[in-house]
């Protein structure tokens, strides 16, 4: 018989040797196995409720996609370069030029009623804003928001309002009436006041109106624009996720750009993150040591018992690599049946404390969460640390002589 199926055979039969060993003393396996689960539960109903609590904040924040938004603070002149070298950050998930605020306005109304004054924003794909809807596929397209869309009427998409930007041009007034077509409606969630999403072009249009410059799209007569690159007054940028925020932030301070943020509500969950960090490894820490001395010693103790049973093995032929697999085989019984038991008790305390807080959280919401990831994670740690434990153990039993087997006859 060759040496590699011989040493499987006795990997195996040493496998069901010590699982068959640690059912006989299953007194001793089961202080283990609750030994390890009393410590390993609490870890995964902390780690839970970080998670769970950290990510409904998160979650929170994330669906309003305001929070998203940085605001630049006052009048800038931003080229196209800049916007160029803003779109390549990686944090960025969208971003568009503003005009001037006086230039971004607009009377609304449909037919045979009265103007709403409204305020008249660029935007274009990805707009998280307007996720979901229909966006402007034309200059003359519109989203209207839900509070303009009450106040003239309850308008609905597909319908036609018109809309008149006016201009003072040497103490003479001109007006340019629009035809809009309102192609959505956004929900009250998404914006407050009156707004007008459209195409950008017609903003930058309605500018060089209002600067008194000729306008084709408007029929409108005057000198012709100046062919240099036109300057925005500000900009809509979006981060994408929350954690973005204040690197955003950050990047644009150093650009000598004062912003608006959400900042302060993410770094306060940040920081509730990192704190319940430092308290779930600061325990975890001293549990597994605990953990691992304890199943340590057991293990070795384990090892002394036996040191009869394992020369006699060794004196039948068994070899020494085989006998460490012994308490090997022990201590990863004992870390997946706590692992199990552990995992058991984790979700019957998530259960309570969902149930516990359930009018402090929405629907899909929850306060403790793990995932099958977490599970894995600890399922695999706990495995190492296991092994870690027999390691002291199965060098013990390599160096069991056979020969203490014959003295025992």
């Amino acid at each position: 018989m060759s040496a590699q199926p011989r040493r499987v055979r006795d990997m195996r039969r040493i496998f069901g040797l010590a699982l068959a060993d640690a059912a006989h003393e299953w007194r001793s396996t089961l202080c283990l196995v609750l030994a390890l689960a009393a410590v390993l539960a609490p870890l995964l109903i902390l780690f839970g409720l970080r998670y769970g609590v950290v990510q409904t904040l998160a979650d929170r924040l994330t669906r309003d996609p305001r929070n998203l938004e940085i605001v630049p603070i006052g009048a800038g002149r931003f080229d196209q370069a800049f916007f160029d070298k803003v779109q390549r950050w990686p944090d960025v998930a969208f971003l568009i030029p503003k005009t001037r605020s006086i230039s971004a306005t607009i009377d609304i109304f449909r037919d045979g009623g009265s103007p709403v004054p409204a305020e008249m924003i660029p935007t274009a794909s990805g707009d998280p804003l307007l996720a979901g809807v229909r966006l402007p596929a034309s200059p003359l397209q519109v989203v209207l928001s839900a509070d303009a869309a009450r106040k003239l009427g309850s308008v609905q998409a597909g319908q036609a309002i018109n809309g008149v930007v006016g201009r003072t041009i040497d103490g003479r007034p001109e007006n340019v009436r629009l035809k809009l077509e309102v192609v959505a409606v956004l929900p009250d969630t998404a914006i407050n006041g009156e707004a007008v999403f459209l195409p950008l072009p017609t903003l930058a249009d309605t500018e060089s109106f209002r600067e008194g410059f000729a306008v084709p799209a408007f029929n409108a007569e005057g000198p012709p624009r100046p062919s240099d690159p036109r300057l925005f007054a500000g900009f809509r940028l979006y981060g994408r996720t929350i954690y973005d925020i204040p690197v955003l932030r950050d990047r644009l301070l150093a650009e000598r750009i004062e912003t608006f943020t959400r900042a302060a509500e993410v770094e306060q969950i940040q920081s509730l993150d990192r704190n319940l960090g430092i308290l779930f490894w600061l325990v975890a820490g001293i549990g597994a040591a605990g953990f691992l001395l304890s199943l340590g010693v057991s293990l070795w103790g384990a090892v002394e018992r036996k040191r009869r049973d394992l020369a006699l093995l060794r004196l039948l032929g068994f070899r020494a690599r085989a006998t460490v697999l012994f308490p090997v085989t022990q201590a990863a019984l004992v870390a997946c049946l706590g692992v199990g038991l552990g995992w058991a008790a984790q979700t019957g305390a998530a259960v309570v404390l969902d149930r516990y807080f359930a009018a402090s959280v929405g629907a899909g919401e929850a306060v403790s969460r793990l995932l099958p990831v977490h599970l894995a994670s600890a399922a695999g740690t706990t495995l190492l640390c296991a092994l870690l434990a027999a390691a002291i153990a199965s060098a013990r039993a390599a160096r069991i002589d056979p020969s203490e087997g014959l003295r025992e006859l």
